[in-house]
């Protein structure tokens, strides 16, 4: 099959337990709980989403034909330094895409994958990290992983159901409000007003944006 990569570019790692890890970010198009068109949003299952998986035109995005085609261009990403590969697959929804080709090319180039997922869809544990995102409104088959990353406040999302899951890990993100800033701060403060009630739970935030990379 053939990939649709909305971006993929080096960057370090934003979010969750591997924050600040060399990472080469890898965005693929399409999702199955928003169109990604505003048009769509306010029926979508997933309204806040803050992020652009419309299209190829992103950095480094375009349609890979092969697994190889894909797996190489990470490669020339990463640079010439072989040591402690990291891939990290996102999306929109990136199991609409990533098939057992593109982890074996991946393994075999060297790469550590980790994932990033709705959890809508099975991800095998042939991946390296799985991180799931719940969205409220849709059912959450992927129940295992590394990481939980819970967005908030979303109403309505079962997080006490969440702790019974098998995750080692389970983290809350303050929701980004899309430029209002007011809000965004709302959303801070209700996360950590979370994690000081529920402590089971850490706070995750996005270290990307607070430093300024993509």
């Amino acid at each position: 099959m053939s990939y649709a990569v909305k971006e993929m570019f080096l960057t370090l790692q934003g979010e969750g337990v591997k924050s600040g890890r060399r990472a080469v970010f890898t965005r693929f198009a399409g999702c199955n709980l928003w169109s990604g068109l505003e048009k769509d949003r306010a029926t979508a299952i997933c309204q806040f989403c803050d992020t652009d998986f419309v299209g190829l035109d992103g950095e480094g995005g375009g349609r890979f034909q092969t697994a190889q085609e894909l797996t190489s261009a990470a490669v020339a990403e990463w640079g010439a330094d072989t040591n402690n590969r990291f891939i990290v697959l996102t999306g929109g929804e990136p199991m609409l895409q990533v098939d057992d080709d593109l982890i074996n090319a991946l393994h075999d180039a060297g790469f550590e994958i980790a994932i990033e997922s709705n959890g809508t869809l099975p991800v095998p544990r042939t991946i390296d990290w799985i991180c799931i995102s719940p969205k409220a409104g849709s059912e959450t088959v992927q129940r295992s992983g590394d990481e939980l990353k819970l967005v908030w406040p979303q109403p309505n999302s079962a997080w006490q159901e969440m702790e019974n899951w098998d995750f080692p890990n389970l983290l809350v993100q303050p929701m980004d409000a899309r430029r209002d800033d007011d809000e965004s701060a709302q959303n801070l403060e209700a996360a950590i007003s979370f994690v000081q009630d529920h402590p089971n739970w850490r706070l995750s935030l996005q270290t990307h944006k607070i430093l300024g990379l993509a």
